[in-house]
């Protein structure tokens, strides 16, 4: 559920049971949303509403307000919420005209927005719920009894229509179930997502920052947080080139010649930076890197035998995101994305998705991660003929079922050129992230003239599919680092081993065990620091270094460390290469957990 959308229309079809939830609880939270404007026109009567809608798992409102709201104003409004619940009020619906309604809500600027840019066949209605008038398409439930527990959580600003230009509001969030013991668990996963938080973990354990003299959206990679990635990008890269997909790289910036063709400068220019002005040409940042692949291919003249050809590069693109949508590493302005654009015949389109499809389940097994799969349509803003459209969605449905994949339809959230398949990983917290994206598409071929010699010694246009499995580089580490809780498996950790020798005695077999380990490519350090051994441990352990190898003189002595867990599980003194042969075999096979290695598909 979008939370751009602010009502949720009632479609008379039959839906599934999962679905048929959704849509009641959609349509509770909406009328939850409405009983808290109710409370916050009882304490400021001269508010004015922009909209409040129903979102994933709760609802907002926004609200432009005499003052700044307190945390002790949201208790009150949710005191008054209940109480007003308790009366029972009915949701009253009531048909107006244009006119009518312009008339209701003349003194509020928002809302006569909103009727203005109505369609001249938009049918305008208004609910009412005790004192509370909204306009409002609905549905809502009954009487404000049949709200279930809600709880509200936060105020943040929010620009009207999401136009920093226009007013600044203050949206209230909440969240309603139709239980407490729902509301209670959600509650619970919330304060878990909390210590998850990739912003706060990132600034503790030192893995990347954002300098407001460099801007906002463009990450910085401390050498922790770069560790991280570097291997996440050397593991794909190897698995990509397992399956025949040649490395390429493209610059970041190209003139807007190449953006005509595309599209871009047609269905893409609001998400893309002013162009700079070199000997009168007009040159854009990239905000993908397709055309540039598509360059690549189109210089040579390509033999169906060669086909497919598979290019793939780790790429830096950036697209304009307004500053209120900016979130640490997963929504930011600049990003480098797995992007990859395989050039094939129709007939090989099926069996290219579907190997894609093979590569992103292998990834996700082996950052252990769940999935949920979508097939994106149409868009509003779209290029090419439905026809080529629905060729394109059949051959991504096929190939969805030639691996048995269970999907989701997402109406209209397909790319501009073409549908796509969305595989979204779900994390520990069972929630889904963005991640492996696979479009097949007939139309930038088209515009790029984009061809290969077939059989018959004839020109053929080429089919593209275009496919990310990680997407950025700075939304998937972000996402593992909330994940993992910040304690990456032994094969990602930044540092693998904390050696801590207990006197200054044994600094100098400390760090001759660091030579060792290092010699074995393990990532080791020693914690050579004044202080207390506790406390050096206790630092490893915040730091969430997978292993800490404790060395006294009797380790020194017997070519020893004593092993513990970050877990805080003692595991025993082990020889050197006793400790190396239990570890290696976890790094290797990129185990999840600290002692055991897996086996992987």
């Amino acid at each position: 559920m979008s939370s751009e959308v602010q009502d949720v229309e009632h479609m008379d079809i039959a839906v599934d049971p999962e679905d048929a939830r959704e849509y009641e609880l959609a349509r509770m939270r909406h009328s939850a949303a409405h009983l808290m404007a109710e409370a916050v026109q009882e304490i400021f009567p001269d508010a004015r509403f922009g909209i409040g809608p129903a979102i994933d798992n709760g609802f907002y409102y926004d609200f432009d307000l005499p003052r700044p709201l307190t945390p002790e104003d949201l208790k009150e409004i949710e005191k008054l919420m209940k109480k007003n619940q308790k009366r029972n009020e009915g949701f009253e619906r009531n048909v107006v005209s244009r006119e009518e309604a312009m008339e209701i809500f003349k003194n509020n600027p928002y809302k006569l927005e909103l009727i203005q840019n109505f369609p001249d066949d938009e049918e305008i209605s208004t609910y009412q719920q005790g004192s509370f008038l909204d306009l409002c398409r609905g549905p809502h439930v009954e009487s404000t009894r049949k709200i279930g527990p809600f709880k509200l959580q936060s105020v943040a600003g929010a620009y009207w229509r999401g136009d920093e230009k226009r007013p600044m509001l203050q949206r209230i969030y909440g969240t309603a179930w139709d239980t407490k013991d729902e509301l209670a668990a959600y509650l619970h996963r919330l304060e878990e997502a909390a210590k998850r938080d990739h912003r706060r973990l990132g600034r503790d354990l030192d893995l990347f920052s954002v300098n407001e003299e460099i801007g906002p959206g463009l990450i910085l990679w401390h050498p922790k947080g770069g560790m991280i990635r570097y291997l996440v990008e050397q593991f794909e890269q190897q698995e990509q080139l397992k399956r025949d997909y040649d490395l390429v790289y493209t610059p970041h910036i190209a003139s807007e010649k190449i953006y005509r063709t595309s599209g871009h400068l047609e269905t893409y220019h609001e998400n893309m930076y002013s162009p700079m002005s070199i000997e009168e040409v007009d040159y854009y940042l990239k905000p993908m890197n397709c055309p540039g692949h598509i360059m690549i291919y189109k210089n040579q003249v390509h033999s169906y035998r060669e086909l497919p050809i598979r290019l793939a590069e780790l790429g830096t693109v950036y697209r304009y995101e307004r500053s209120g949508t900016l979130h640490g590493m997963l929504r930011v302005r600049g990003f480098t994305q797995d992007d990859s654009h395989i050039f094939c015949t129709r007939e090989q389109v099926v069996d290219e998705v579907g190997g894609v499809i093979d590569l992103a389940l292998h990834m996700a097994e082996v950052f252990g991660y769940g999935y949920e799969a979508y097939l994106g349509t149409r868009p509003e803003k779209a290029i090419g003929d439905e026809e080529t459209w629905n060729e394109a969605i059949d051959d991504l449905k096929e190939a969805l079922a030639s691996r048995g994949m269970k999907y989701k339809v997402d109406e209209g959230e397909g790319a501009f050129y073409g549908p796509k398949i969305d595989i979204k990983w779900l994390d520990a917290l069972g929630r889904a992230w963005t991640g492996p994206t696979i479009q097949a598409d007939f139309n930038l071929p088209e515009r790029f003239d984009v061809n290969y010699i077939g059989e018959d010694g004839n020109r053929h246009r080429v089919a593209m599919i275009h496919r990310t499995l990680l997407g950025s580089m700075e939304r998937f580490v972000g996402g593992l680092v909330e994940h993992y809780g910040g304690a990456f498996p032994a094969w990602l950790a930044p540092i693998q081993a904390s050696i801590v020798p207990i006197t200054d005695d044994q600094v100098a077999f400390a760090q001759e065990v660091e030579a060792r380990l290092k010699d074995k490519g393990i990532r080791a350090q020693v914690d050579d620091s004044s202080g207390r051994m506790q406390a050096k441990i206790r630092n490893a352990q915040l730091q969430k270094i997978p292993y800490m190898l404790v060395i006294g003189g009797r380790e020194a002595e017997a070519d020893s460390v004593a092993v513990r867990l970050r877990t805080g599980e003692d595991i025993g003194a082990k020889t050197v290469d006793e400790f190396l042969e239990l570890i290696l075999p976890v790094i290797e096979t990129k185990s999840l957990g600290l002692l055991e290695p897996r086996a992987l598909k």
